[in-house]
């Protein structure tokens, strides 16, 4: 294969791929929350951290998802660039479910919310990689241009947040994670009010 051999059937290939292992990385955390074996409600409660680790991650799982299809609309051939940053970042997704499961069971202790916080960064790192390709071998029209200059700006401002909230860890494990749910409410629309701080 060659950079010119596969083009829009290729992207869509390889579309359906990662929204393969994505959903599997989904259930995967699904299947990290135990049902209780004792009665009573207050055993439910009990479950309260692997629920809102499991919340989390869902959403920023999703968010991945979504852009990740939004970006592939740019997309027009395949490149073996393209082809390994988009499995980096399916690889580096595949660590949230370990990451998620450990934050829960360990009840959101400090260690825990370091690990998170910092496998919650590694793919904005493949992502914008990823971005980088599709950005240069992709759609060069108006639009596509003005999508990745906006999106990467935003990405680095999200880059920045993760490293502002792995630092806060040291000092709370809330402070940290509340850096990573704010990530998620800054990419939680394609566009929104806030992308007028990275361009039209």
């Amino acid at each position: 294969m060659n950079d010119t051999t596969e083009g829009h059937g290729g992207v869509t290939r390889v579309e359906a791929f990662s929204d393969g292992v994505i959903a599997i990385i989904i259930t995967i955390m699904v299947l990290e929350m135990k049902a209780p074996a004792e009665h009573g409600l207050q055993h439910l409660w009990a479950l309260w951290p692997v629920f809102t680790a499991y919340v989390l991650s869902y959403a920023y799982v999703a968010i991945y998802w979504v852009n990740h299809h939004r970006m592939f609309s740019h997309a027009t051939r395949i490149t073996n660039a393209l082809l390994w940053a988009n499995i980096a970042l399916l690889f580096t997704l595949s660590l949230v479910p370990f990451a998620t499961a450990y934050l829960g069971e360990q009840h959101f202790s400090h260690d825990a919310a370091l690990v998170y916080m910092c496998v919650m960064m590694l793919p904005s790192f493949a992502y914008v990689w990823l971005q980088t390709v599709i950005r240069r071998t992709g759609r060069q029209d108006d639009a596509a241009q003005s999508y990745h200059q906006r999106t990467l700006r935003k990405g680095a401002f999200a880059a920045a947040i993760y490293v502002a909230g792995i630092a806060l860890t040291f000092a709370s494990p809330w402070a940290g994670l509340a850096c990573a749910a704010l990530v998620a409410v800054l990419w939680f629309l394609p566009k929104s009010p806030l992308d007028a701080l990275f361009g039209d």
